[in-house]
C-alpha cells in the first residue's frame, strides 16, 4: 500500500513497494513548512553523513569483538541483504535523485533503529557507539524531514513507497551482530556515491 510521509516516519519498518507517486499540490502538508534554507542545510546533513559513516562502522566492529574485528570482509559481506537500489547518477533529473535519495535515507533511518536497539540490548556500555548510533539517527531524520519538504515544495510528491530491510527481532546475537555490520559496511559504500549525486543538486542556482 501508500504509505504517507507521516506515517512512514513512525512506522518505519512496514515493508512496501518502491515507487513514488505524484499527486495535487494541495495534498503536501509540509510545503509551507520549508525553512529558507533547506537546500544548504540539506547538503550540511549529506555531508556530515558522509565524513562519519566510515568512522560509525569501524567503531561497531571494535564494539562486536570477535570475530567481526578479525573477519569482517567476510561476515559483513552485504551481498545477501536488501538495500535500496541506487541507479542514479549526477545526470539524472533532479526529481529522480529526490526520490532515490528518500527511499534510501529512509531505509537507512530504519535500520538504524533496529541497530541501535540491538545494541542497546548486547552492548550497553558502549557509549561512544550509541552516542554515534544517535546522532547519525538524529541526522537522517532531519534529512528525511527536509527532503520531504523539498519534495512537496518542487513536484508535488507526498507520497513515496518505500522497502525496508528485515527487523532483526528474534534473532541470535550473533546474526544481530552481522546483520548491523552489513548494512553499515553497505551504507559506508553507498553513502558517498549519494553524496557526490545529490550535492551538485542541491548547489545554489
Amino acid at each position: 500500500g501508500v504509505v504517507p510521509f507521516v506515517a512512514l516516519l513512525l512506522l518505519q519498518r512496514r515493508p512496501v513497494a518502491g515507487r513514488a507517486l505524484l499527486v495535487s499540490g494541495s495534498g503536501c502538508p509540509s510545503h509551507g513548512l520549508c525553512r529558507s534554507n533547506v537546500q544548504e542545510q540539506t547538503r550540511r546533513q549529506v555531508a556530515v553523513l558522509n565524513a562519519t559513516a566510515q568512522e560509525l562502522f569501524s567503531l561497531y566492529l571494535k564494539c562486536q569483538g570477535e570475530p567481526f574485528s578479525s573477519e569482517s570482509d567476510k561476515l559483513c559481506n552485504p551481498g545477501g541483504i536488501f538495500f535500496p537500489a541506487f541507479r542514479v547518477n549526477r545526470t539524472s533529473e533532479r526529481k529522480e535523485v529526490m526520490v532515490a535519495m528518500y527511499k534510501l535515507f529512509a531505509f537507512l533511518n530504519a535500520s538504524l533503529g533496529n541497530i541501535t536497539r540491538d545494541q542497546e540490548e548486547l552492548n550497553p556500555m558502549a557509549k561512544e557507539l550509541l552516542e554515534r548510533l544517535h546522532n547519525t539517527t538524529k541526522t537522517t531524520r532531519g534529512l528525511i524531514s527536509n527532503l520531504t519538504c523539498l519534495l512537496c515544495k518542487n513536484y508535488n510528491i507526498f507520497q513515496v513507497d518505500v522497502r525496508y530491510g528485515d527487523s532483526s527481532k528474534g534473532k541470535s546475537t550473533f546474526k544481530k551482530k552481522q546483520q548491523g555490520c552489513q548494512v553499515l559496511r553497505k551504507y559506508v559504500q553507498v553513502i558517498g556515491q549519494a553524496a557526490r549525486v545529490l550535492l551538485p543538486h542541491l548547489s545554489p542556482s
